[in-house]
């Protein structure tokens, strides 16, 4: 790797990135208050990775840790549903409860439930369910979701009274996604891990993107908002909802096979399909039905082109993807700070998404 004022071009390479580039995400990095701060570009396959923060960098160069990706897994977790689609070995239309629990008696809004009202937050369920806060709550600092397992997330579902009929409104929901993993895990009979590993992160050569927390001294370590540091996040049964952890170069791989980068096209046919369909609208949301959204991207248009994007947070942690569809252009941000009221950690990614030229 070429190390460039604090700036690695990492491969694949063929020449380091422009000067423009490497200030550009300097004066980024300042922005954001965080102990640790990563932000990569790639353009046509040629990274730029900036990495700084408050705290004194550790053994493990910032860039190579495993971060948290909170919600940030849900690509994922999208595009693994869309190769299972291409192999046939599922529909989005087959219904969420048949699959997970066939002739358990639901109610008819949860019998119409499907894999695609599932990812897209269209399922009528509510962002979490009703009997997961009297637990969470009094750990909701410290570990409100280690308490919740897989069993118990899929009994929530099957009892459950959804607000909106299926495929009337969209409410963003990690109850529902984390059902979508349960579920294709049993459609399959394959322990979701396995499944991910198998289908999405192995085919694309992601071999820092984890589902539970990496040998010492490889994880980035969160932090409260007042700088206290923060064990590793359990997410118990939410899972494919945000249990992804993942190094910077990996995420840029991840981003690059969705936007065409140096990896170029993938071989197997299915991995290409499912690539290609995750990039396409397929509902409108809110005022004058303003906002896109494919299978599993927030869409926006920017002067540039459509760009593709989702982040995540953790109790300590920040994490935002982006892309453009056919062009190259992919971001990738990281910071172990937890959100806060004022700050501009996605702002400032998202800018670098939709103003590089």
């Amino acid at each position: 790797m070429t190390e460039v004022t604090g700036v690695t071009a990492a491969a694949p390479v063929t020449a380091v990135d422009s000067s423009a580039t490497i200030r550009l995400l300097a004066e980024s990095a300042d922005r954001i208050d965080a102990p640790d701060v990563v932000l990569a570009m790639s353009r046509g396959g040629v990274r730029t990775v900036h990495t700084g923060g408050s705290a004194e960098a550790g053994p493990v160069a910032r860039e190579q840790l495993h971060y948290e990706l909170g919600s940030a897994s849900k690509p994922f977790a999208g595009l693994l549903l869309a190769r299972l689609v291409a192999q046939g070995r599922v529909r989005y239309e087959d219904r969420a409860a048949d699959l997970l629990a066939p002739g358990f008696p639901v109610h008819p809004a949860v019998r119409r439930i499907t894999l695609r009202h599932l990812l897209t937050h269209t399922s009528g369920l509510p962002g979490l369910p009703a009997d997961f806060y009297p637990q969470a709550v009094p750990r909701w600092s410290t570990d409100p979701y280690g308490n919740y397992p897989a069993d118990r997330v899929v009994r929530a579902f099957l009892r459950a009274r959804p607000r909106h009929r299926p495929g009337t409104r969209w409410h963003y929901s990690n109850f529902a996604v984390s059902v979508l993993g349960h579920t294709l895990a049993a459609a399959t009979g394959t322990p979701w891990e396995v499944l991910l590993h198998q289908q999405v992160l192995a085919p694309l050569g992601l071999e820092a993107t984890l589902l539970r927390p990496g040998p010492d001294s490889t994880d980035a370590t969160g932090h409260r908002r007042d700088g206290t540091p923060l064990p590793a996040l359990d997410t118990g049964g939410f899972t494919a909802a945000g249990a992804l952890r993942s190094s910077p170069l990996d995420l840029l791989t991840f981003l690059e096979a969705h936007a065409g980068g140096a990896s170029g096209s993938p071989t197997d046919p299915t991995l290409a399909a499912a690539l290609t369909e995750v990039t396409r609208p397929v509902l409108r949301r809110g005022w004058r039905h303003a906002h896109t959204h494919t299978l599993t991207w927030f869409q926006h248009p920017t002067p540039y082109g459509p760009v593709l994007f989702h982040a995540g947070a953790t109790l300590g942690q920040q994490a935002f993807l982006g892309f453009r569809p056919g062009t190259g252009l992919a971001v990738v941000a990281t910071a172990t700070r937890r959100v806060h009221r004022a700050d501009t950690f996605v702002a400032t990614a998202y800018g670098l998404l939709t103003e590089t030229p």
